[in-house]
């Protein structure tokens, strides 16, 4: 038939290109450095990456991303070499593309919107919002913080001040520096970043990467506050007596335990502290820096999440000879992006699934020598839809362990709450907003981040910024 003859001659659909891999340091040398591991597209790569983009009508990707950058169009601008009009583009929603394009897991967001990934290789968005921020070298504080050679008159009678200098905050202090207003950032440790600088590693996130961020917010003319802690150097009520509007964005930075025998024995860490003390305090650099790390030969990490990841490939750039991750279910069931997943399995990391932790084991000094775990098999789904660990009697084992990591999650921190009673707090202790405005039960004081939404991501934290930000300018300016 002649239906048939067209469907025969019809032209066959031009086949997708496979994604560009990411150039990596190879696993062999990286577990001994704290070098960045991806090393980013060069040009050509960028190119090549960005042709594949459908540029579709409609752009699902956009729905994926919680600060709505013009994906589709900044990918566009790209695919023909013009990165700076692709950065301008990206700036327009997002304080902090260079770090974005680093630890956002756009496999659950952006790039899982993605109509190529039904052939399982979407655009690798990440990847190229990385190289774009790279790329561009802004050249006045303007660039910096709007993308743009212009931006708006500094009002000096209007002044936002925001706790807590992590990604939420320092997204909302730069929408409102980006309008005018002059932004206060008060921040508790000693260096601005919040968990960009103290929970993330340099080698998934390089700190200058993250300086190179709040500079520019400095030369836009936002001021930080160090050494400042919400509740006790700083106040709410008393912020508002200087500030025409207030932003939280304290994090929610309590670690949560096991709740097993020995857990205050000597080398037993929650991954907050660990860390910290690696990443703030620079300990990978010991002597050369004044922080050293606690010394761990078998390294035990308990979770599964990306902070788990990082403990447990922080341990063994430290020296660990081995490190184990123990998790209570199997890998299908790990909340790690599966990028550093995959890492840590390549650079040595050894995995303890279905396995949960009974007790630490010490010796006569209290230092930890093992812990017992209890082997698991999974049951019925839980309250979360996964299947339910269920213990497998009389399966038990004990694994040397000297440097122990609760990694399971963190909560609230009472200190800022307690300090401001006014402060309305659901039931597991978080402050409640407007959903719309991000404002609070206290008026012109809003909140976002994990002191919001429990431990999230940054990206879900910038979002959260952003929103308050936005509404904060429309309600001073007009």
């Amino acid at each position: 038939t002649i239906r048939g003859l067209l469907m025969e001659t019809k032209t066959p659909k031009k086949p997708v290109a496979p994604r560009v891999d990411m150039p990596c340091q190879p696993a062999e040398v990286r577990r001994a450095n704290f070098d960045e591991v991806a090393l980013g597209y060069t040009r050509e790569m960028a190119i090549e990456e960005a042709t594949r983009c459908l540029q579709c009508k409609k752009p699902l990707c956009v729905s994926g991303c919680p600060v709505e950058v013009p994906i589709r169009d900044f990918i566009r601008e790209v695919a023909v070499g013009n990165m700076d009009a692709a950065y301008r583009i990206i700036k327009s929603t997002n304080s902090l593309p260079a770090v974005c394009g680093r630890v956002c897991p756009q496999e659950h967001q952006c790039e899982g919107k993605c109509v190529l990934r039904a052939k399982g290789q979407p655009v690798a968005i990440g990847r190229l919002e990385r190289f774009v921020a790279d790329t561009y070298i802004a050249t006045t504080a303007c660039e910096q913080v709007t993308g743009t050679d212009a931006c708006a008159l500094p009002r000096g009678d209007l002044k936002v001040a925001c706790i807590g200098s992590g990604p939420s905050s320092l997204t909302c202090a730069g929408v409102c520096a980006a309008s005018g207003i002059k932004v206060d950032v008060y921040e508790a440790l000693h260096e601005a970043g919040g968990v960009l600088i103290y929970g993330i590693p340099a080698f998934r996130l390089p700190k200058n990467v993250v300086a190179t961020e709040i500079d520019g917010l400095r030369l836009a003319g936002v001021d930080f506050h160090l050494n400042s802690v919400g509740g006790r150097t700083v106040e709410v009520e008393e912020l508002l007596e200087t500030h025409h509007a207030v932003f939280i964005g304290v994090g929610a930075g309590l670690p949560m335990f096991l709740g097993v025998p020995g857990e205050n024995l000597v080398g037993v860490f929650s991954a907050n502290e660990y860390l910290t003390r690696v990443n703030l305090g620079r300990a990978y650099d010991f002597p050369h820096q004044d922080t050293p790390a606690f010394p761990g030969k078998n390294v035990t990490v308990f979770g599964a999440g990306n902070v788990a990841m990082d403990a447990a490939r922080t341990a063994l750039r430290m020296g660990a000879e081995s490190v184990h991750i123990v998790y209570r279910r199997t890998r299908a069931e790990m909340p790690a992006r599966l990028e550093e997943l995959e890492h840590a399995e390549e650079e040595g990391v050894q995995f303890a699934m279905l396995s949960a932790p009974l007790r630490f084991n010490g010796d006569d000094e209290m230092r930890l020598t093992s812990v017992t775990l209890q082997k698991m098999e999974l049951g019925e789904p839980d309250a979360s839809g996964r299947r339910r660990p269920v213990a497998i009697e009389g399966e038990v084992f004990d694994l040397p362990t000297d440097l122990a990591v609760v990694a399971l999650g963190t909560r609230s921190n009472p200190i800022l709450l307690d300090a401001t009673p006014k402060l309305k707090q659901n039931k597991w202790g978080y402050i409640e907003v407007n959903e719309e405005t991000g404002e609070t039960s206290m008026p012109n004081v809003f909140a976002g981040g994990d002191i919001v939404t429990g431990a999230a991501t940054v990206i879900l934290a910038m979002g959260a910024g952003r929103k308050a930000g936005q509404e904060i300018v429309k309600r001073l300016l007009g």
